[in-house]
């Protein structure tokens, strides 16, 4: 957005939850129409899986999955991708703390998942992965969804500058990381090294 923030703002700059739902409905369903087999909200606002998985059902699109980024945490790990896209300046002196998750805040990520559950969720996302190995592990013992975590850009810009800088070897190093993600539970990694970790995996 051209203001940074994951939603639709009023004057004041305040993130307005109900009608940003309503585009994020009619996103997910545009892209159910196009085709999409999964759709993914990343945007943590209240009440938005129930609103998609219903508007999924009366449409037809009954087998389009809703993979939820259930526990999304207000992070200073996105910092490299922000810095990509522009809205790191965009966002300004502004933060997204009063939507996404407080870090310090494990409870809250099982009671989020939970209502994404119950709301129709088909998979849940844990963001950032590595500094929040816990919660993917809580959330999989929790409740057995598929359960994904994202390796975020500031995770890979670490990994990527210490290799760059020869104070680690790369592929090793990557590929335990990797492996911590399953070993903690995820089913599946979301990361900016999935090309080569294919690669080195072969």
């Amino acid at each position: 957005t051209t203001h940074g923030q994951d939603g639709l703002i009023d004057d004041s700059g305040y993130v307005l939850n109900d009608e940003t739902t309503e585009v994020l409905v009619k996103q997910a369903l545009s892209h159910a129409q196009a085709g999409a087999d999964i759709v993914a909200p990343s945007d943590m606002m209240d009440g938005r899986i129930g609103a998609i998985r219903e508007a999924l059902e009366e449409d037809g699109f009954i087998h389009t999955n809703i993979l939820a980024y259930s526990a999304k945490y207000a992070s200073n790990y996105y910092g490299p991708f922000r810095d990509a896209v522009g809205s790191a300046k965009n966002l300004g002196e502004s933060s997204k703390e009063t939507y996404q998750m407080d870090p310090a805040n494990a409870n809250e990520a099982i009671r989020e998942v939970g209502l994404d559950i119950e709301e129709g969720a088909d998979m849940v996302m844990i963001k950032p992965g590595l500094p929040y190995l816990d919660i993917v592990h809580q959330v999989k013992q929790t409740f057995g969804m598929p359960t994904f975590a994202y390796h975020v850009s500031g995770e890979y810009a670490m990994l990527k500058a210490a290799s760059q800088n020869g104070w680690i070897n790369e592929r090793p190093v990557v590929l335990e990381t990797l492996l911590s993600f399953k070993r903690a539970g995820a089913d599946g990694i979301l990361t900016y090294y999935a090309k080569q970790a294919a690669k080195w995996l072969k």
